[in-house]
């Protein structure tokens, strides 16, 4: 009897479960063309391209949706483990501007998960390896409350 069928999920089926969950009424990252690469406990990696529509008054993607990119990384990675959790504030470094047409990779990764709180770093980078963004979220989890609970 493999776990799915006796009932028990894996952590990596918990977070990819959550995600595809969470995903359905995301429209925000819909609307900015992320794809969710991969998810795992405490992980996630997004992707974007740099549109049009994207570009400020400089033409460079403008800031704020590069931060909006990195919180969704962010809240796919905090939500893994299937505890309803929420930002409670983050920080962002612009370290480069993103080009028109340039795919980014937002790369977050737990530093620390601690009762009701944690802690992310996500790290956004364009097609050539260079860094665009430094990201720090802070979470706060809601007790008792689940993502895939139904009724």
């Amino acid at each position: 009897m493999s776990d799915c069928d006796s009932g028990l999920e894996t952590p990596q089926q918990i977070a990819e479960r959550v995600r595809d969950l969470m995903w359905v009424n995301d429209r925000a990252s819909q609307s900015l063309g992320i794809e969710v690469l991969r998810v795992a406990p405490g992980e996630a990696v997004l992707r974007m391209r740099v549109r049009e529509d994207m570009l400020n008054g400089h033409g460079t993607c403008h800031g704020g949706l590069i931060a909006a990119f990195a919180d969704s990384a962010f809240g796919f990675a905090c939500n893994t483990y299937d505890e309803l959790t929420v930002a409670s504030g983050f920080g962002i470094d612009l370290l480069a501007p993103a080009q028109l047409g340039d795919e980014l990779t937002a790369t977050a990764k737990e530093l620390s998960r601690a009762r009701r709180t944690g802690v992310y770093d996500v790290d956004v980078r364009n097609q050539d390896g260079t860094r665009i963004a430094a990201f720090r979220g802070r979470s706060h989890t809601l007790p008792g409350k689940r993502i895939t609970h139904v009724g």
